[in-house]
């Protein structure tokens, strides 16, 4: 189906608008629970921006790990955190803490503004360099990320794996080191 491209830019438009306004939502509420569940509104936008650039692998990537790992695990953590919330409900008390932070990020969004106006984009182009990745570049994005895993970057891909596991192993013996210590307190205070 053959579409305007004023209807492309506007959807892209509302997207972008989207991505701004749950940023800044996530960043200036002071509810951690709201920030939380704008963080994964962000992590849409961002998926439904890659998706409508052509890059369905990373926007289903994007989807599965942010919103459906990451995000729901800091919304869970939010939740069982017995925070409670203060009564201070001005919305713009500042402390030093946050008119450095706020120059430096102004003066990032400058510098980078900066760049992308003066680049000339035009001039960026994407090579071929053999004919044997002409036939490569033919195919789609999925199954040419997959190759690329599977012979290029197999040892990588691998090393990355380990790194995972060692995490996740790190986490239960840190989390089963705390129950073991409760548990031994436990035991002793009955004996008491």
């Amino acid at each position: 189906m053959k579409l305007p491209e004023s209807f492309f830019e506007a959807i892209f438009f509302l997207i972008e608008i989207s991505l701004i306004l749950g940023s800044l939502g996530v960043v200036l509420l002071n509810d951690i629970v709201y920030s939380a569940f704008l963080l994964g509104f962000v992590f849409v936008s961002v998926s439904l921006l890659y998706l409508f650039l052509d890059s369905d692998f990373v926007a289903a990537a994007q989807l599965l790990v942010y919103v459906g790992a990451i995000n729901v695990l800091i919304v869970f953590a939010v939740m069982l955190i017995n925070k409670k919330q203060s009564d201070n409900k001005f919305f713009l008390l500042w402390t030093i803490g946050d008119g450095i932070s706020f120059a430096i990020c102004t003066s990032i969004f400058l510098v980078l503004s900066n760049v992308i106006s003066n680049t000339s984009w035009s001039k960026i182009f994407l090579g071929i360099e053999s004919n044997n990745n002409q036939k490569l570049m033919l195919i789609d994005n999925i199954r040419r990320i997959g190759s690329e895993l599977l012979t290029d970057f197999v040892v990588p891909f691998e090393l990355m794996s380990i790194i995972l596991l060692i995490a996740l192993i790190g986490a239960i013996t840190l989390a089963r080191g705390e129950q073991i210590k409760i548990s031994e307190e436990i035991i002793f205070r009955n004996k008491k």
